[in-house]
């Protein structure tokens, strides 16, 4: 396929602020001071564009380090599923600004492109002739990679309805396949019940079971103030963020159209977002940090995955406005990708602030960190929403840090 590459050029330099012409005039004159808009496409840009450039090209295989945390498990076996993983968590976190419509003559350029991109990387992938063509039946790990396609074509149905039939049919048995494997007793019951929300939401045959085990389950293991135990027992860590409250929220979506039969349950999960939300923006620091405990930490701007998501869907608590949510995302971004050591030969590294590798853990992979694209989800809002065109505001550590009045926090039970 052709990638216009003048036109993309041009595009790039419009939308990075055009540092490369800000070289050629006098050493005395400023560079372009970017949007928080612009910065975000920047480093999204940054981030995935080895990905999908590299599989509209087929050459995903040849491009990607086989590069595994120094605690790996089984090093062969995290290799081999690390094309789906890759695959499944760049297009969750762009997935809707690919579905997003308009914008500056720029960035419209710049989508047109991933969508290009997109398109012909997911045909490659589904191609068994292709140098790229990706098994989802390697083993358990790909139960998670197929949710995460999947969340991406539920997030960005323009993706699934530009995909011919052909490729329609051959995603949906790739997902299929993945049911053979059993789900982990954890967060994992969620991929199940993602898998199906896909099935569901493009009119094939879902299993309610599945759906129904993951959602009951769930709601036993709710332990108050917004969180949810990961299994049996609780952890401080960010899968209530990563996995937990996202995949539940495009489940109260999908599956709420479907049947009224959980309508008290949702009702519940609605609250217990928003209050989780309010936990998230206070855990960001006055400079963009946060505690960096638990597993996964690697995952970077993930942990605030919820938080974008709510951001996206407009559906913020009241006493979040869309502008301190944009500014404390912003924060974290630059933080978790401004160290020189965050990527190594244009591709993502093992680490929260740069290259860590002990901070990996057994089952990281080189796709692994590309879930931090979904700190990027509120590009699915038009540059004219409030999220960004309101002007800047402090988010809640600023307020409390700089000495200013504040209302203090309480714990809420939400069972």
């Amino acid at each position: 396929m052709k990638f216009k590459n003048i036109a993309l050029t041009f595009t790039l330099l419009i939308v990075l602020g055009a540092p490369l012409m800000a070289q050629k005039k006098a050493k005395s004159a400023k560079a372009e001071v970017l949007t928080d808009r612009q910065f975000w496409l920047q480093q999204m840009d940054k981030m995935v564009r080895p990905v999908l450039y590299n599989l509209a090209k087929d050459s995903l295989r040849i491009a990607m380090p086989k590069v595994t945390s120094v605690h790996i498990d089984n090093k062969e076996h995290r290799i081999k599923v690390q094309y789906v993983e890759v695959l499944g968590r760049v297009l969750s976190g762009i997935a809707p600004w690919l579905q997003l419509e308009g914008g500056s003559a720029a960035e419209v350029a710049l989508r047109t492109q991933y969508r290009e991109w997109a398109i012909q990387g997911l045909k490659n992938a589904l191609d068994s002739n292709a140098k790229d063509f990706m098994n989802f039946d390697i083993g358990g790990q790909q139960l998670v990679d197929a949710s995460y396609v999947a969340f991406a074509l539920v997030r960005a149905h323009w993706l699934w309805e530009n995909l011919d039939k052909k490729n329609q049919e051959l995603m949906m048995k790739s997902i299929v396949t993945t049911r053979r494997f059993k789900p982990v007793f954890s967060n994992w019951l969620l991929f199940s019940a993602m898998n199906e929300a896909f099935l569901a939401k493009f009119g094939y045959s879902w299993d309610p079971m599945r759906v129904d085990y993951a959602l009951q389950q769930m709601e036993q293991w709710y332990t108050g103030d917004g969180m949810y135990t990961d299994g049996t027992s609780f952890a401080f860590d960010y899968y209530n963020s990563y996995v937990i409250h996202p995949y539940l929220a495009t489940l109260v979506d999908i599956i709420g159209a479907k049947t009224n039969a959980y309508k008290e349950m949702f009702e519940k999960i609605k609250k217990r977002n928003e209050r989780y939300a309010i936990i998230q923006e206070r855990l960001i620091n006055a400079d963009g940090t946060y505690p960096a405990t638990g597993r996964s930490i690697v995952y970077r701007g993930a942990a605030f995955h919820h938080l974008a998501d709510m951001a996206w869907r407009k559906v913020l608590p009241k006493q979040l406005s869309p502008a301190q949510v944009r500014c404390a995302l912003t924060a974290v971004i630059k933080k978790t990708l401004e160290s020189p050591s965050t990527y190594k030969n244009g591709w993502l590294t093992i680490g929260l602030y740069g290259d860590q590798p002990n901070l990996g853990d057994f089952y990281n992979n080189q796709g692994s960190p590309y879930i931090a694209s979904n700190i990027f989800l509120p590009l699915g809002l038009p540059e004219t929403d409030v999220f960004w065109s309101a002007p800047a505001a402090k988010w809640s550590a600023q307020k409390i840090w700089s000495g200013e009045n504040f209302e203090n926090d309480h714990s809420a039970s939400l069972k």
